[in-house]
């Protein structure tokens, strides 16, 4: 059986086929599978006509779309026309480059902004470095949310209860041998990241890698989080600390552009 929501205790109607929708949407986005529709349907907790109809209404509006055997299930390109349409994402993502460019060239490593949506990080922007031996990111790539420093900087917002919740649906995943994966380990970290108002990343995502992550705590659109990263040859604690002060120096200005250029 589904289990019973907040949202199901909204006052008003319920437009129980809408609830359904949305929920078909969320179940694959935070699948860590890819779906097909029988397996949606059991874990949905609905019948198999239902899902069936329900899948198929969202094929055709975009909202969902199929692998190449027409089987599996992923979000369509329908769902992020509307997120990225919404709020102006193109121009706040134009708005912020000589922001980043600016950062890369002086901590010479590569910056990336991303965002925290359906419990991922997607890539929204990037300056990489202009050193041949660099890290690179690609708007568009999505990451894990337990993947380093930008995950703990999106996390540490949250509630340890919401944390919690988190880590036992998906669980703690050791991408390395330095990667976190003791619960109460992690929420120990993340009051670190609460207290100094910075998360690293000591090469607990990628051997070889090391990244510090700021939050931007912007207001309109999804949290997103603005991060160094580097090869670890390079990123020496001294590189880290003039990082974490000069991505903190321009903060404020990162966030009243995004604020800025988010709405109409």
């Amino acid at each position: 059986m589904r289990k019973t929501t907040s949202a199901d205790k909204l006052p008003g109607y319920q437009a129980p086929a809408v609830h359904k929708a949305f929920h078909v949407l969320r179940k694959v986005a935070e699948s860590r599978q890819h779906l097909g529709l029988t397996d949606l349907a059991m874990q949905l907790g609905y019948s198999k006509s239902t899902t069936h109809g329900l899948v198929h209404a969202l094929l055709r509006e975009g909202a969902l779309a199929q692998g190449p055997d027409g089987r599996k299930l992923y979000l369509g390109p329908t769902v992020m026309d509307l997120a990225f349409s919404s709020f102006n994402y193109p121009k706040m993502v134009d708005s912020i480059h000589p922001i980043i460019d600016s950062l890369r060239d002086q901590i010479k490593e590569t910056m990336v902004v991303g965002a925290f949506i359906c419990n991922g990080i997607l890539i929204m922007a990037a300056a990489e470095s202009e050193d041949p031996l660099k890290i690179s990111a690609s708007p568009g790539t999505t990451l894990p949310l337990f993947a380093g420093a930008a995950g703990k900087a999106f996390l540490a917002a949250k509630t340890n209860d919401a944390v919690k919740q988190l880590i036992r649906e998906k669980g703690l995943p050791q991408h390395t041998p330095r990667s976190i994966v003791n619960e109460n380990d992690y929420l120990a970290e993340l009051e670190r990241v609460r207290s100094n108002g910075h998360a690293i990343d000591d090469e607990e995502y990628l051997i070889g890698v090391k990244a510090i992550a700021v939050a931007l705590n912007n207001i309109i659109g999804p949290p997103m989080a603005i991060w160094a990263v580097g090869l670890s040859s390079s990123m020496d604690t001294e590189k880290i600390q003039d990082a974490i002060d000069r991505i903190t120096d321009v903060k404020a200005k990162l966030h009243k552009t995004m604020n800025k250029t988010l709405v109409y």
